[in-house]
């Protein structure tokens, strides 16, 4: 990380104008990430037989791709910071990832399935080498001990989610209305904005992210790139790795967002608002209340902590981070109430108030969390390894969304699956037409009014489900018309209709306190795409968990999430001196350098 031509250098509102030049690169790269990872789950479960097309998987399988595409994102953050420290320097390897994300967006909205997995390559070279390196460079603007550090990786963290906030509402009404891969198109064209916005605004970054082996660096920083680690910088570097786990646990629990929270709320929360252009709110529009609370809170919170230190109160980094881990934690008891309350009744939903306060704790705690953890890696981080620490800083964070993906997959159960075996002229009477857009022999869409089969489209019977003489019985719910004949259960090997049996037995599951499922009846997607199988009812697979059991399986997990990560907060406060100590006092001189900027502030402010 270069600090040549930081005296004399431009400033805006307070800053150097280049922290806005990277404010508003990360801003559009954010809007086209979060863009696309808000539609991400929802396409990959949607049928593959809809009106606008998604992969098909499960939930579960759904929340397993989720986990590793964030995980590999953030960790190809070591290779983009080791490129960067070795051979590039950060400029030049932000610039390359940005390159590579606009063609990863790009590829993406092509609606194929290569290019959807193309894409996602593309997308995780391009996070890896723009990431970490923009994050580097936000410190490179500053002298060591500037107090304005802090307050400076602030701003940038609301650039992040300006975009992330415009980009969850914006994407997920496109991919809403116009389907999904005008979505990701949508995204693509924020990262476009934020390349030309990087390449336009390279004269006020002179002199930092250049690459520390070639001339345009000072001997010292020459010096630095060569000589060994002393025993404070090993310190440091320990209690940076020591930091990493808690990064580790705020980002386990965190990122359920994209994922569990994401399904959850599409299935289990009720988005009706009733306007005539709008009925209910696309589930991926939520994903925007994390980012508008940022930019609500981001300076309150941030001014909070400063008001903290001023008094001379433990405000250090590692307490911040702590803390955010535990408010983080505490809002999954408003997840267990959504869970309670949505459980209250037969298919029941919950009211949206529960994931606006869920995602108000886990802002909070973000917002203690991590901007003070981008900050402390450029506090502590030796110059020659700069960006390969905050390299390590994201590969912790993928590890965490791949431990997100981890722990979403276990809330979801394994479906158990059928096959329907009747006609679909003895399927209709259990469905009920209803308007339905279709794609004509002309490829335009146009709304049909028939019954779903008709239309090889996926239809749902709500059903009861119990035991009776040690054989299974599904009745319609309401109705109590017999399911029995519509399908059998699969048999064999992979089988797991004895499962079912035996929770129902254990359950007591009887006519009169029955359990209960939603069958899910959807053609096989090859069979579909036969212009001659069109309408002929066949081919149709079932597929179904029961509710209760799946209702209780994600209140457990936001339970467990709850106690973890505020016991884990806890633990860290507890050995918080023992650890404050392998820092050597690297942030004491913020705090003397404090002093003198509330002597001296002309004078501190012109030689920066």
């Amino acid at each position: 990380m270069s600090t040549i031509a930081q005296t004399n250098r431009k400033e805006l509102f307070g800053h150097p104008v280049g922290l806005f030049i990277l404010f508003f690169t990360e801003m559009w790269e954010r809007f086209s990430y979060y863009g696309m990872r808000g539609i991400l789950t929802l396409y990959i479960a949607a049928s593959a037989t809809a009106i606008d097309p998604g992969l098909g998987w499960t939930n579960k399988d759904a929340i397993w791709l989720y986990g590793w595409y964030t995980m590999l994102v953030y960790v190809a953050s070591i290779p983009g910071g080791w490129i960067a420290d070795k051979f590039l320097g950060q400029k030049k390897t932000v610039l390359i990832g940005g390159i590579l994300l606009c063609l990863g967006h790009g590829v993406l909205a092509i609606p194929q399935d290569w290019a959807f997995f193309t894409g996602l390559i593309l997308i995780i070279l391009g996070v890896g080498g723009l990431k970490p390196n923009i994050s580097t460079m936000v410190g490179g603007l500053y002298k060591e001990g500037d107090i304005r550090r802090d307050s400076g990786f602030t701003i940038f963290y609301i650039g992040i989610n300006v975009g992330a906030f415009l980009a969850s509402i914006s994407v997920g009404l496109v991919a809403y209305y116009y389907g999904w891969h005008y979505g990701f198109g949508l995204a693509g064209i924020g990262m476009l904005l934020g390349q030309i916005v990087f390449m336009w605004g390279q004269k006020f970054l002179k002199g930092v992210g250049e690459f520390t082996g070639g001339e345009n660096v000072t001997e010292a920083e020459k010096a630095a790139a060569k000589r060994p680690l002393n025993k404070i910088e090993k310190d440091r570097v320990i209690v940076l790795l020591i930091s990493f786990l808690i990064v580790v646990v705020f980002w386990g629990a965190f990122e359920q967002a994209g994922g569990l929270m994401n399904l959850y709320t599409d299935a289990k929360v009720d988005r009706t608002i009733g306007l005539s252009w709008l009925q209910e709110i696309p589930a991926a529009v939520f994903q925007s209340l994390n980012a508008g609370y940022i930019i609500i809170f981001g300076t309150l919170v941030g001014g909070f902590w400063i008001t903290v230190k001023k008094k001379g109160k433990e405000a250090s980094s590692l307490f911040k981070m702590a803390v955010g881990t535990i408010i983080m934690g505490l809002g999954y008891v408003f997840m267990m109430f959504a869970s309670q309350e949505a459980s209250a009744e037969v298919f029941g939903k919950a009211a949206m108030i529960w994931i606006f306060l869920a995602y108000l704790f886990h802002t909070i705690g973000e917002l203690c969390t991590s901007p003070v953890a981008l900050s402390f890696i450029t506090k502590l981080a030796p110059l020659k390894y700069a960006s390969i620490m905050m390299g390590v800083y994201f590969a912790a964070t993928g590890f965490g969304n791949k431990l997100a993906g981890n722990i979403g997959e276990s809330a979801q159960l394994e479906p158990f699956e059928g096959t329907m075996i009747v006609e679909k002229q003895e399927v209709i009477p259990f469905m009920s037409k209803d308007t339905i857009e279709v794609k004509n022999n002309k490829n335009k869409v146009v709304k049909v009014y028939d019954y779903p089969i008709n239309l090889d489209k996926n239809f749902s019977i709500k059903s009861n489900v119990y035991l009776q003489d040690g054989n299974l019985v599904f009745n319609q719910f309401e109705s109590n018309k017999d399911l029995n004949k519509l399908f059998k259960l699969s048999t064999g090997e992979e089988s797991n209709t004895s499962e079912l049996k035996e929770t129902l037995k254990e359950n007591k599951a009887t006519a009169e306190n029955p359990y209960h499922a939603n069958l899910i009846f959807e053609k096989d997607p090859d069979a579909a795409k036969q212009i001659e199988n069109v309408g002929d009812g066949k081919n149709y697979g079932v597929s179904f968990v029961l509710e209760e059991e799946q209702s209780e399986q994600e209140y457990r997990t936001f339970m467990y999430l709850t106690i973890f990560t505020v016991a884990f907060g806890l633990l860290v406060i507890l050995f918080l001196k023992k650890l404050k100590k392998l820092t050597h006092g690297a942030e004491d001189n913020e705090r003397k350098l404090k002093d003198v900027q509330d002597n001296e502030p002309y004078e501190l402010e012109e030689n920066v």
